[in-house]
């Protein structure tokens, strides 16, 4: 009795992986076992990435909270102990947007604050 091979399976996961890595130059968009690594690779760094993308926004936000506060003569980290005592609840992305897009109801908190 012949050996029976599931092609229809093995032909299918092979097709997801080539349709995944459609836009890829050269080799790696048509060969599957170059497909299979690259993509591999490029999966590893998407999902590396959504981590780093949370520290780089975290990054950005204290730079900004940290240049609006230095501008009304507080340091970043006086003002974010200043609203903890004060127990106001604002997150880091909310007082960024405040500081870039509404100064004076920024300079208002500082001064609340103080």
């Amino acid at each position: 009795m012949p050996r029976s091979v599931n092609a229809v399976a093995s032909r299918a996961r092979r097709k997801k992986i080539l349709k995944q890595a459609k836009g890829f130059y050269g080799k790696r968009k048509n060969v599957y076992t170059v497909a299979k690594n690259v993509l591999e690779k490029g999966l590893t760094y998407s999902y590396v990435g959504r981590k780093l993308k949370k520290r780089n926004y975290r990054q950005l936000w204290i730079a900004r909270i940290n240049a609006a506060a230095r501008a009304e003569g507080l340091t970043y980290s006086a003002f974010i102990h200043k609203l903890s005592e004060k127990q106001i609840g604002l997150n880091r992305k909310v007082l960024a947007d405040l500081a870039m897009n509404e100064p004076e109801t920024f300079k208002s908190l500082i001064a609340s604050v103080k």
